[in-house]
């Protein structure tokens, strides 16, 4: 009993405090959440394209080189790229955003080009 009392405790806080953030969001309540009690649960995300705002290029230790000659334009670097990183430009690929790419390797794997592929992963400098 005690647990189930202390579950229903914690749903209730919880969706007080989505409520409230709600308001906030929408510019109804104006003042800050105030005490521990009354933030929101960890986890949330509040805005959308907030990965622009972060260079993580650097984490990297080998890096994409694009070879625009051996492209064919299929355009799976794009869709499988976790990074958005492969940058297109009228439907193909014009490059690779260095400062956004962690050099995972993944776009060099899905490349379909044969026997060298388009896009090779090399040490970084």
């Amino acid at each position: 009993m005690k647990n189930s009392k202390q579950l229903t405790t914690a749903v209730r806080r919880q969706r007080l405090c989505q409520r409230r953030e709600e308001k906030f969001l929408r510019g109804k309540d104006k003042k800050q959440p105030d005490g521990w009690k009354q933030l929101p649960i960890g986890g949330t995300i509040l805005e959308g394209g907030t990965a622009k705002k972060y260079k993580t290029g650097d984490w990297r230790n080998i890096r994409p080189v694009w070879n625009q000659d051996k492209c064919i334009n299929c355009l799976r670097c794009w869709v499988y790229c976790p990074d958005s990183a492969i940058i297109l430009k009228d439907g193909k690929v014009a490059g690779i955003d260095l400062e956004h790419c962690k050099g995972c390797g993944i776009c060099s794997e899905e490349c379909p080009v044969k026997p060298e592929k388009a896009i090779k992963m090399v040490p970084e400098k």
